[in-house]
């Protein structure tokens, strides 16, 4: 049986069925290039993200780690911080664990800076499965045999809450979402798919820089064909802060902006 289980106080999650996997979703290595260049000075990140991702590796002691997506930032091309930093960082983390990356709306041109003696495994778009799961980063539909799964778990809304306090301060939170899909809407998309009627998890983002999209926002605005689709029932989704806290679903979280 599939077990998943956030880490407390961090954005990744385990994954156990035959094998153990961590999975981190959005590290977007390269942002504060882009940052810099609207005027917003920010010392590269990536030794700390890198200490930080090895610290919880070699605590965990994964088989595999599951990059969904966004690994580097920069579109549609790549900034001479990604060309250094993300060969080291995969050098590292290879070291540890075998890695497999679904790639993100972000990751073009990342073949090219894959260390090829290292076991890392690049994936389309569209994602893939493992172990009974199923893995993608979210901008793109994902594999219809993404659906045989009893998890998908996706990146690239950077899922965040905003609560207000009785000052009426809006303090933006990091959260995991868990939610149903709609089957007839999936079936629809697909000529022939076999499906298991999995649950979709949305990852938060590794890197806090990256901001987020506000789940209990009446804009729904969540990226990706899924949403926009609205093959994703999320006014019932469930909400856990990163700390564990669960605060309901996205329809009762949205009384509390």
């Amino acid at each position: 049986m599939v077990e998943i289980l956030p880490l407390i106080d961090e954005p990744v999650i385990t994954v156990e069925n035959d094998i153990k996997v961590l999975v981190i979703a959005d590290i977007h290595i390269g942002i504060e290039r882009d940052l810099g260049r609207s005027g917003i000075n920010i010392p590269s990140q990536t030794d700390k993200l890198v200490n930080k991702i090895l610290t919880i590796v070699r605590s965990l002691k994964p088989e595999k780690v599951v990059i969904l997506g966004d690994l580097k930032h920069n579109i549609p091309w790549t900034s001479w911080q990604e060309e250094d930093e993300i060969p080291l960082f995969l050098e590292k983390l290879s070291e540890e664990a075998t890695i497999d990356i679904a790639m993100g709306n972000h990751d073009g041109n990342l073949d090219q800076l894959i260390p090829r003696s290292h076991d890392i495994t690049v994936h389309k778009a569209q994602g893939f499965l493992l172990d009974g799961v199923g893995y993608f980063h979210g901008h793109a539909w994902p594999s219809s045999d993404l659906f045989r799964a009893d998890y998908i778990l996706m990146g690239h809304n950077h899922p965040i809450v905003k609560l207000t306090d009785s000052l009426g301060y809006v303090k933006p939170i990091q959260v995991w979402v868990r939610a149903k899909l709609k089957s007839e809407v999936i079936s629809s998309h697909y000529r022939e798919i076999e499906y298991k009627d999995p649950s979709l998890v949305i990852v938060p983002a590794f890197n806090r820089l990256c901001g987020g999209v506000s789940v209990n926002s009446e804009s729904r605005s969540l990226l990706g064909p899924l949403f926009t689709s609205n093959a994703v029932d999320i006014d019932s989704a469930d909400i856990h802060l990163i700390d564990g806290t669960y605060i309901g679903d996205v329809r009762t979280a949205r009384y509390q902006l």
